[in-house]
């Protein structure tokens, strides 16, 4: 296992940690500012400054992308499944414009929440087919442009709206049957706060292996958890056991980014270089 407590040389921000207290090129002189080597950006905040700025603010900064989020929302009705094809095709090319290692999946729950129009559903069972179909056509697209696939399993209380994968074990199978060689245009991005409550997180951490575990994300699980979505925890603060994970990972080949991905009304309150000070300082001494 990596030893982080003198350096942050493997830590990434990914750009919603701070996405309150600049917009993306603030938040990429900021991590200058600060030593850290690679970010990963959110589609609206490139978006905001358009894509060929965003690209020059990165080359310049000499960052690396631990990833580019986020692509799937495949579920959808007949009427919206165009546009979520459309949208994914150009997630891919912005992602391999702004040199990121993989762009990352979430997925998409149930048909009306995930594309909005769309007819209202309660079959989960075809959401799950929807998101491997979409994956798989998604594939094809994305090998062309050498750009992994990494599949996000979000906590289950996302599975309506956000994610029907919810486990590291429903990723694996879908990786499994889209790429059954293991190539690694399709794998896994472990983001702790989703996957740390499953009790066959390391046997499936092992049958990931190198090529399958694409993205490393952490932060932490506060107890009690007031906004399922905007209330995650700086490493530390919460229940987590954040390195035990890690040597999991790296056990594994894992050599990567350790990607600090915090959606907090709190520390959204907080000026963005002390946010980015305690990020280093938690990477350093509970990552």
């Amino acid at each position: 296992m990596r030893d982080f407590s003198n350096d942050h040389r493997w830590l990434s921000l990914n750009t919603a940690t701070v996405r309150k207290q600049g917009d993306f090129a603030q938040i990429v002189d900021a991590c200058a500012r600060h030593g850290i080597r690679a970010i990963d950006p959110w589609r609206d905040q490139v978006a905001a400054i358009g894509l060929d700025r965003a690209v020059k603010v990165v080359r310049d900064a000499g960052l690396d992308l631990s990833g580019y989020c986020r692509g799937g929302m495949f579920t959808a009705d007949d009427a919206h499944r165009q546009a979520a094809r459309d949208d994914n095709r150009r997630a891919v090319d912005e992602a391999k414009a702004l040199g990121a290692s993989c762009i990352v999946l979430v997925v998409g729950g149930l048909p009306q929440y995930s594309r909005p129009g769309s007819a209202p559903s309660k079959n989960i069972g075809v959401a799950h087919a929807q998101v491997e179909d979409g994956i798989a056509e998604l594939l094809d697209y994305a090998k062309q442009a050498s750009m992994p696939l990494a599949i996000e399993p979000l906590h289950p209380a996302y599975a309506a709206d956000r994610a029907c994968v919810n486990t590291m074990r429903q990723a694996l199978d879908i990786c499994d049957r889209l790429d059954p060689s293991r190539s690694g245009a399709v794998g896994v991005a472990l983001d702790v706060y989703h996957v740390w409550w499953d009790f066959e997180l390391l046997t499936q951490i092992e049958r990931a292996g190198k090529n399958r575990l694409l993205a490393f994300h952490v932060c932490d699980w506060l107890v009690p958890t007031k906004d399922i979505l905007n209330d995650r925890g700086m490493m530390g603060d919460g229940v987590i056991d954040i390195k035990s994970v890690r040597a999991a990972v790296e056990a594994q080949g894992f050599a990567g980014y350790s990607e600090i991905e915090i959606f907090s009304d709190d520390w959204w309150g907080r000026p963005m270089d002390d946010v980015i000070r305690t990020c280093i300082e938690r990477h350093r001494t509970v990552v």
